[in-house]
């Protein structure tokens, strides 16, 4: 199993890590405090290019790997989960568009995305549709040469900003079909009526929209009526292992800031960093991450080789990395102790943002049921 990374994937870890320290580690705590979409990182990965290791390289990206993704994902959440949403979330709303688009749809969307001049977002949850993706009400009916969809969604990333999203609805035609429509934001129809207001990620819109009449060419179906229900779980799968790597770098962040603490903060005479019963939890800390990191590591080779083997690991990875990043950046907290509750210090808002890691792109209970249903199966 070859999933070490490569030269290039290695120096573009450091372009990243260097971006990220120079750049946007001064501005975290405004981005948190302004607590809205951070323009001037989307700039910024413009200039550098970094929307461009989320698409193929046949469309301007840079390899097209999942583990090249998982390599950004993960520098750039070590130092600010929410920068990290600006490029993740193009990964995933681009996805659909990959796996099923025709060569017109992509050659329209996808450099320009590949860019950053274009956002994407995916438009699935709905308020009574989170995990159960198939109770889906947002529906879609032929009019006009093309389709009229009416619906709402909520707990969508960024839908105030982008210029495209991708809109799961029904069509009932000889039953009800799960399909993909790509639907521009500035079609009459579209609103986003609330930007929620978040424990963490602060700086990450997540929205509701609603859909009314909304009219969208034959064109803009990806794939065919009933490819839908497809498309989002192979978007998912995908998603599931971009999260894995974003909760890794932010539990390797926490424990940093952690770290740095318990070596200059002296207690009882001796650094805190020498008492045993911390140096036990910067132990668990470092091999928790460490295990995450190859884990999702090996779900991207999967995902990357087109293994089937891909689904489980997606999900355990997932899983694992999440609840790991819960874990570590509550432990960074408590070394850290009083200074660890205070928001000068950083690692109260890591905390915090860990926690929607457990919950997106399939709550960990789902990947729980998942996992063990792929476990039975083996036997």
């Amino acid at each position: 199993m070859e999933f070490a990374l490569s030269d290039e994937q290695r120096a573009i870890a450091r372009m990243v890590r260097d971006l990220m320290e120079g750049e946007i580690k001064p501005r975290v705590g405004e981005i948190e405090e302004a607590g809205v979409f951070p323009v001037f990182v989307r700039e910024l990965f413009q200039r550098y290019h970094l929307f461009a290791a989320m698409l193929p390289a046949e469309y301007g990206g840079i390899d097209g790997s999942l583990l090249t993704q998982c390599v950004v994902a993960e520098e750039v959440t070590r130092v600010c989960a929410v920068s990290s949403m600006v490029v993740t979330n193009q990964s995933l709303g681009a996805s659909p568009i990959v796996l099923a688009g025709s060569k017109e749809q992509k050659e329209e969307w996808l450099p320009p995305l590949a860019t950053g001049e274009k956002l994407v977002s995916f438009g699935l949850t709905e308020p009574d549709a989170g995990s159960d993706v198939r109770a889906l009400s947002t529906r879609a009916v032929r009019a006009d040469g093309g389709w009229r969809l009416n619906g709402r969604k909520c707990f969508i990333t960024h839908a105030n900003v982008v210029d495209l999203m991708v809109v799961f609805a029904k069509v009932q035609e000889n039953g009800d079909h799960i399909t993909a429509f790509l639907v521009e934001t500035d079609r009459g129809g579209f609103e986003v009526d609330k930007v929620e207001d978040k424990m963490g990620l602060k700086g990450s819109p997540t929205c509701s929209f609603v859909l009314e009449d909304v009219w969208v060419p034959e064109e803009n179906i990806l794939g065919k009526i009933g490819d839908g229900f497809h498309i989002l779980i192979d978007s998912l799968n995908k998603g599931r292992i971009c999260v894995a790597a974003q909760a890794t770098g932010l539990a390797q962040g926490a424990m940093e800031a952690s770290l740095r603490y318990a070596r200059d903060r002296v207690q009882f005479g001796h650094p805190v960093a020498k008492m045993p019963v911390v140096q036990q939890i910067i132990a668990d800390m470092a091999t928790a991450i460490e295990a995450s990191r190859c884990l999702a590591y090996v779900a991207a080779y999967y995902y990357d080789s087109h293994s089937s083997d891909m689904v489980r690991f997606s999900g355990m990875a997932k899983l694992f990395a999440t609840d790991m990043a819960m874990k570590v950046t509550t432990d960074a907290v408590q070394i850290m102790g009083g200074y660890g509750y205070m928001a000068d210090y950083g690692v109260e808002r890591m905390m915090r943002d860990a926690k929607i890691f457990q919950i997106v792109e399939g709550t960990n209970q789902i990947q729980r049921v998942s996992i063990a249903r792929e476990a039975l199966a083996s036997l």
